[in-house]
């Protein structure tokens, strides 16, 4: 069987590749960081679920800033299949942090290439790039030749290892492809991102369990599709002969208040009393507009997004409405 290794397996994107490619029959390794409290609660169902064969799932403790832990890795697996997913992913802690971000999602891809061509592997390698490169965006839509302008740390860090990964496909003939996905959210989605701040704040509100939500920009616009529809497109791009680079979005962009539209009409609930905004959650530098072109993707790969705007919202919030369901009956037994 195929070998996979995914770094950053424990976040959203990570479980949803784990549980894909074990249903395409891949043995998959996983990178973790060693913490004093375990990470894996979003793959933990993976060896509970009688449809995923669990004993193809091997984790392995590892760090993108730590280059002796990659190689030590990567020459115990020898995969064949490379998803470095792996960062400090949250674009306004990026402000608070920034050393912290570019070490990881910047120079740590540089780290994994190094390795990789210092064992002298030939794995094929994917790159998660993103939309927040394009930043202060040059046209709308954005494409695969769009300019980047990027407007956060996060974003920096994003393009440093965008290039440096087309840098090692040009000088050392890696077959090695870079993503640049648009915004993708899930129920398993960090609850300190907006799209899960909000489905997971108006369902205890909906329930009495929270009084208020503060946010930060409402009128920010993004192009939203699922995370699991995306993962397959990360998938494509390594079964192809040529590697390449593929922007992958929906095409549609909706604002952060269209968002808080959408999840009330789910829950009828006018979410206007209970939403205040707070300075603190403005960016240093704003990204008003994401709308990505997927052409090419769908030409090339034939890939498609399959979730639209309304059901993503619909099974976050019923998601986050069991949760908080779970959660008022637990205070209530006490």
């Amino acid at each position: 069987m195929p070998k996979a290794l995914i770094t950053g397996i424990t976040g959203q994107d990570g479980s949803y590749l784990a549980e894909f490619l074990l249903g395409k029959g891949y043995e998959v390794h996983g990178l973790v960081r060693r913490s004093s409290a375990f990470g894996t609660g979003r793959i933990e169902h993976i060896y509970l679920d009688e449809h995923l064969p669990s004993h193809g799932l091997e984790l392995h403790y590892g760090d993108l800033n730590d280059a002796s832990s990659l190689q030590r890795v990567l020459a115990r697996v020898v995969p064949d299949e490379i998803y470095n997913l792996g960062a400090q992913s949250h674009v306004r802690i990026s402000f608070d942090i920034p050393e912290y971000t570019v070490e990881v999602a910047g120079v740590g891809t540089l780290r994994l290439l190094e390795a990789i061509r210092n064992l002298q592997m030939t794995p094929r390698f994917y790159q998660a790039s993103s939309s927040e490169m394009f930043g202060k965006v040059a046209e709308v839509p954005q494409t695969e030749t769009t300019p980047f302008h990027p407007r956060s740390p996060y974003a920096v860090a994003k393009v440093f290892a965008h290039q440096i990964t087309v840098n090692y496909r040009e000088s050392y003939g890696l077959h090695a492809s870079c993503g640049i996905l648009f915004n993708h959210e899930s129920p398993r989605r960090g609850e300190n991102f907006v799209t899960r701040k909000i489905t997971r704040s108006l369902t205890r509100i909906k329930l009495g369990l929270q009084p208020k939500l503060f946010l930060g920009n409402l009128d920010a616009r993004r192009d939203w599709g699922h995370a699991a529809d995306y993962v397959e497109a990360m998938w494509l791009m390594l079964q192809q002969d040529v590697p390449d680079d593929y922007v992958i979005a929906t095409g549609e962009t909706h604002s952060v208040r269209d968002f808080l539209d959408e999840v009330g009409s789910v829950l009828d609930l006018d979410w206007t009393p209970y939403v205040g905004v707070d300075p603190r959650y403005y960016r240093p530098a704003e990204v008003d507009i994401l709308q990505g072109d997927a052409s090419k993707a769908r030409r090339v790969l034939g890939w498609a997004p399959k979730t639209t705007f309304s059901d993503l919202v619909r099974v976050m919030v019923e998601a986050d409405l069991e949760l908080a369901e779970r959660e008022a009956s637990e205070r209530s037994a006490r």
